[in-house]
C-alpha cells in the first residue's frame, strides 16, 4: 500500500519535506520504520513470515511487526497501529521498549531502494499465541522461536530463511530480550 512519508537526510534529521512511499523508494530516499520485536516469558521471539506478494523478501521470516511511519505521525502511534493491524494485538505505550534507532540501505534493483531508519522496540508477548491474528494481505505466517534457535539462524539467516538484516542488527536483539527477561 502506498502511503505519504517523511523524508529525512542521511544522518535522520527531517527534511521537512513529504512523498509516497513509492518514490522514497525509487530515488533512494531515506524515512523512517518501527519494528517492533516480541518476546515471551519461556524466552522465545515471535516472527512473522513476510507475505507472498511483498516486493522485498517475499515468504522470508522477519521481526514481528514492521512498516512505515506515515508523514507526521508520532513513531509510538505507528508502532501501536502497525501491531493491531499485523498481528490483531492492542498493547499500552508502556509496554514498548525503545532499544535504538538503526540506519539500513538496501539497494534491491534500479527501482527499489530502502533507504530508512528502524525505530525499534521491544515488547513482552502477554497474550497467547492463539490469539494473534495476522493481516492476510502484509503476513503469510506467524511462530515463536527460541532465543538459542534464533542465534543459531544468525549464522547464515538466508539459509535458515529469514531476511537478512546487518548482523549486528540482530545481534541488538539477542542481546536486548535476555536482558529483559532476567530483570522481570
Amino acid at each position: 500500500m502506498d502511503e505519504l512519508i517523511d523524508i529525512l537526510d542521511a544522518d535522520g534529521n527531517m527534511t521537512k519535506t513529504t512523498a509516497m512511499k513509492s518514490e522514497a523508494h525509487k530515488n533512494g530516499w531515506f524515512h523512517q520504520t518501527v519494528h517492533i520485536w516480541f518476546y515471551t516469558k519461556d524466552g522465545s521471539i515471535l516472527m512473522q513470515q513476510r507475505g507472498k506478494e511483498k516486493d522485498v523478501y517475499p515468504l522470508l521470516w522477519d521481526v514481528s511487526v514492521a512498516g512505515h511511519i506515515g508523514a507526521g505521525e508520532d513513531i509510538i502511534t505507528s508502532a501501536l497501529r502497525e501491531i493491531q493491524e499485523e498481528i490483531g494485538l492492542t498493547i499500552l505505550p508502556s509496554e514498548l521498549e525503545k532499544i535504538g534507532i538503526f540506519k539500513s540501505v538496501k539497494n534491491h534493483s534500479e527501482v527499489l531502494k530502502d533507504y530508512e531508519f528502524h525505530h525499534t522496540f521491544i515488547a513482552k508477548l502477554k497474550s497467547p499465541f492463539s490469539t494473534l491474528q495476522k493481516q492476510d494481505s502484509e503476513v503469510e505466517a506467524l511462530k515463536l522461536i527460541s532465543l538459542n534457535e534464533f542465534s543459531k539462524v544468525l549464522k547464515d539467516p538466508i539459509k535458515y530463511s529469514y531476511v537478512p538484516h546487518d548482523i549486528s542488527y540482530y545481534r541488538t536483539i539477542l542481546k536486548e530480550i535476555p536482558n529483559k527477561e532476567n530483570n522481570l
